[in-house]
This record gives C-alpha cells, sequence and structure tokens, in this order.
C-alpha cells in the first residue's frame, strides 16, 4: 500500500475504535438505532458495488494463469458466441463468491451493470445457460477440469517455503447429497434412505484444498473407485514435490486389497481405521495386560482470556432426571500389535484403544462395557499415541465438507443427471480452492512486520468461506472507469482491509 492508503486505513480502524471503545456510562434517553429521516435516491453517473474484493479474485485468477488454462485444456463448445469456457467457469464460482447460493443467482450478477462493468464484462451467462454448460460435460470432461485445477495449484504451492513440502495429508470421505427432485438420472436411495447421490470427496488437510470430487448414485459405498482417485492424487503430489504422502480414511476406506501397493511406494504411508471385527478383538483380549498403557488426548488449546466460570451441564443433568440411559467415558488404554488383512501379504502395525465405558440410568450405574478402537498403519516408528493422534485429525475434513455443504454450496444437485452434477460440484468447489490460493500467495514480508503477516497467512487459510466472503469480497467499492484503467475505490473499513490491499498492490506488480 502506499503511504497515503495506510494512512486511510490507520484512520478508518480509528474511527471504529473511537465508536466501539469507550464503554457508555449511564442511562442513554434513547436507543442506538436512531435513524428516521431516511432517503433514497438513483445515482445519475456513478457506480458502485457490494462485493469489491470480487475485482481482486478476477485479478488473482488471471495473474495465476486460470483464465488461460481453462481455454488452453477444457474443450465443450464448438464455437464461442459469445462464451468461452473460462467464462462458464469462473461464472459459477464468482456467483457463489458473491453471495449465490443456487444457479439461479446468475441472474442477479448479469443485470448488474455496475458489476459487469467492474469485471470488464459485456455479459456473464444466465442460469439456463450455465445449466446447458453443466450438461455438456462427461466424466472425461471432469477429469480434465480437475487436471487444470491441478496446475494451478502446483503454480501456487512452488511459491511456498521448502518445508511446505515435507509431508501432503491426503483425506477421504463420501457424503450424501440430497435431492427433492423426481427426474435426475443417476440418483438412488441411500443407505439412511435419503434420495440423492453420494460424492467421493478428496481433500488436502494441509490447506483445506478440494483435490478431487467424484459423483456417485447415491446407493453406493463410501470406498467405491476411491483407489483409483487416490492414486491419481498421490501421482499429482509426487509431481508438486511432496516428500511424504499421508493417506488417511475411516473404517470404509480401509480398501486391503491395495494397501500392500501403496506401502511399496516409499513416500507414501497410511493410517486407516478398521472395523472392530470379532477376530481383532479376540486379538485385543489376547494381549497381556502389561501391554497396555494409559492414552493420555491432546490437551485443548488455553483461553488467551481470562478463564470463565465452566456452565452446568443441562443435557447431562435432563438425561440423569428422566432416566435415560447414558454412557460415560472412564479410561483409555493404548496397545499395539503386528496384523495381516487377509488380502495383503504383508504384516501391519494395528494400533488398539481400549475405552471403558460406564454404562449409566438415570443415578445408577449398570455395568461398565469394554469399546475397542482399531487403527491400522504401515508406519512402525512414530509412538502408537501420536497415530491415534493423526487419525483423530482425520476429523478436519468434516469441517471442510460442511463448508463445502452449507456455506459454499458445492454439494447440491442443481441439473439433470449424474455427469452434470458432478460438474457443477467441480465447478462450484473452484470459490472454495480459489479462497485457499489466495491465502497461500498473500505476501508476506521481511523484517518487523513479517509474523504479522504469516499470521494473517494462517488465518486467511483456515478462514471459514463465510468470515472469507465478509471480509475480502463484500468490500463496497466505487467503479470508475479512467485512462483504460478500472478503479475501484473502496468505501468502508473493516478488520482485513490491510491484508486485502496488501494482496491487492502484489497483484498489480
Amino acid at each position: 500500500m502506499t503511504a497515503i492508503q495506510q494512512q486511510r486505513v490507520r484512520n478508518g480502524k480509528r474511527k471504529i475504535a473511537a465508536r466501539l471503545g469507550p464503554p457508555m456510562r449511564g442511562e442513554h434517553p434513547q436507543p442506538m438505532l436512531a435513524g428516521s429521516n431516511i432517503h433514497y435516491e438513483v445515482s445519475g453517473r456513478t457506480q458502485g458495488v457490494g462485493v469489491g474484493g470480487l475485482g481482486a479474485l478476477h485479478l488473482f485468477a488471471r495473474k495465476i494463469g486460470l483464465i488461460e488454462e481453462l481455454d488452453a485444456k477444457l474443450h465443450l463448445l464448438k464455437i464461442h458466441q459469445p462464451y468461452h469456457e473460462s467464462d462458464h467457469v469462473l461464472a459459477v464460482a464468482y456467483n457463489i463468491l458473491a453471495g449465490g447460493t443456487c444457479l439461479d443467482d446468475l441472474e442477479l450478477l448479469r443485470n448488474d451493470s455496475a458489476l459487469l462493468d467492474a469485471l470488464g464484462a459485456r455479459r456473464i451467462p444466465d442460469p439456463t445457460t450455465a445449466g446447458d454448460f453443466c450438461r455438456r460435460f462427461t466424466f472425461e470432461d471432469m477429469d480434465a477440469l480437475w487436471g487444470v485445477y491441478d496446475t494451478i495449484r502446483q503454480r501456487v504451492w512452488r511459491a511456498q517455503p521448502d518445508g511446505f513440502f515435507d509431508q501432503a495429508i491426503l483425506d477421504m470421505d463420501g457424503s450424501i447429497v440430497a435431492t427433492h427432485g423426481e427426474c435426475k438420472a443417476g440418483m438412488a436411495l441411500s443407505y439412511n434412505g435419503i434420495w440423492g447421490y453420494h460424492p467421493l470427496i478428496l481433500s488436502l488437510a494441509n490447506t483445506g484444498e478440494v483435490l478431487r470430487i467424484v459423483n456417485r448414485s447415491g446407493n453406493r459405498p463410501s470406498h467405491e473407485g476411491a483407489h483409483a482417485s487416490v492414486d491419481d492424487v498421490v501421482k499429482m503430489l509426487k509431481q508438486a514435490g511432496f516428500r511424504k504422502i499421508l493417506v488417511r480414511g475411516d473404517t470404509d476406506f480401509t480398501q486391503t486389497k491395495h494397501l500392500d501397493r501403496w506401502t511399496d511406494d516409499p513416500q507414501t504411508w497410511f493410517i486407516f481405521g478398521i472395523d472392530a471385527m470379532p477376530n481383532l478383538v479376540e486379538l485385543a483380549e489376547n494381549q497381556p495386560e502389561t501391554a497396555w498403557t494409559p492414552f493420555a488426548r491432546r490437551p485443548k488449546p488455553q483461553p488467551k482470556t481470562q478463564p470463565r466460570r465452566k456452565p452446568k451441564n443441562v443435557k447431562e443433568q435432563v438425561v440423569k432426571e428422566n432416566g435415560y440411559l447414558n454412557k460415560r467415558l472412564q479410561a483409555e488404554q493404548i496397545s499395539e500389535l503386528r496384523y495381516q488383512p487377509g488380502s495383503c501379504d504383508k504384516q501391519y502395525r494395528l494400533v488398539v484403544i481400549r475405552k471403558n465405558v460406564s454404562v449409566e440410568k438415570g443415578e445408577l450405574a449398570l455395568f461398565d462395557d469394554i469399546v475397542y478402537h482399531f487403527f491400522l498403519t504401515s508406519d512402525f516408528e512414530l509412538p502408537a499415541d501420536v497415530i491415534v493422534h493423526l487419525a483423530h485429525e482425520r476429523c478436519q475434513q468434516e469441517n471442510v465438507i460442511e463448508q463445502l455443504k452449507n456455506q459454499v454450496r458445492a454439494l447440491t444437485a442443481p441439473v439433470d443427471a449424474l455427469d452434470s452434477n458432478g460438474a457443477y460440484m467441480t465447478m462450484a468447489a473452484l470459490a472454495w480452492n480459489l479462497k485457499a490460493w489466495f491465502a497461500l500467495l498473500l505476501p508476506v514480508t521481511a523484517g518487523r512486520w513479517a509474523q504479522r503477516h504469516q499470521e494473517a497467512k494462517t488465518a486467511v487459510l483456515k478462514m471459514e468461506f463465510k468470515a472469507f466472503v465478509n471480509h475480502f469480497i463484500r468490500i463496497p467499492c466505487q467503479i470508475i472507469h479512467a485512462a483504460r484503467k478500472i478503479v475501484y475505490r473502496v468505501l468502508g473499513w473493516n478488520p482485513w482491509l490491510g491484508d486485502f490491499l496488501r494482496a491487492a498492490r502484489a497483484l498489480r506488480r
């Protein structure tokens, strides 16, 4: 930022601090929301947008070569009248970044002349045209689109420090996408009685990026086809330069037929949950008592402010008062042994957690129940408790899937068939990935601001999608066309404006 921009950002921060900082003493005679004499006028020449950050994301997409890669490697249109493939893909992503929740919200964007001018666009696709573009996709075209994303993400990763490439952590899971339509080809009844689809999601735990979404019929098992996607992604991660690759999944993804093949690769190792089958439970019960040691979970982070008094557990109180069956964890112990799955030629390390669970009804303790949890891994060096902690961290992918479902709304089925809905999910996931790539390329300067900038980069990378949109996209701006350039004049302030302007200036370079 220039000196005058820095001064304006500081002034904005100072003004809001002056309003919110000092406590207001005594009784205030009127409500705070006191505005009454409000008038509306239509501007003659001045144009403004509420999502001024979208311009920076468009400039970012151009700088990292996303637009050129989309048009060069994705071929679905015989002629461009007038849209190119990149126009369609980016329209879906920008619609989500601008706050849209469905394809119909594209109509709001294409009728906003100020936003079209801000993006240098004469027009953008309407919802019907966008739906038709989704229906043009085959699964081979979706592979090509993921190939474009892989090319771009590798460019972004090359700008990261060497430590970034120590280890990639690949998580996988399935998620049910419900639909109320009756004519959507490929949908089926899932295991829990929901009509819809069952896409497979592969994500990178290091950055939260979505690496693959493979749409499947709703009645397909979670692990179906996962090994092929894992092979594809592992190959890409090796090309990117990662020295180690950890593959994680829950009990549905153990896929014992492929474990030997993955273990033969010195760069790849795995941690999978495995079902508590009778033979495994028998092995655990035959372990000598000396083989079990207490298992300590990682302590919760300490609050930075003064600790508050712990509130009463209302749920626990209701359970006791009504005499509901209640299970309470009393203790956990850990052990390990060697185990060779039936489909494998090699032995692997089986880490076992033994839980002592007290079964209660009301105030009465009925009996103690012993529950076993098993984790299968190809690593024989890390401490057993570290293996369990790494396995538990896979739950972070549940947060990524929640973001894709409820905030990005990428995991929806707005079109008419299995492959067309998969295409929409793939294009919509770009909005989430753009957030991750934008965070990874936030500039970190040397000197006294280095730590502050690194903390901001990490915070944006972990930021929820809604918070990212509110702080980095929903920036009110006046749009000015002058001297063959488009000027976004920021009209408001938020706590992340300084970081946003620093990123925008780096993009202009």
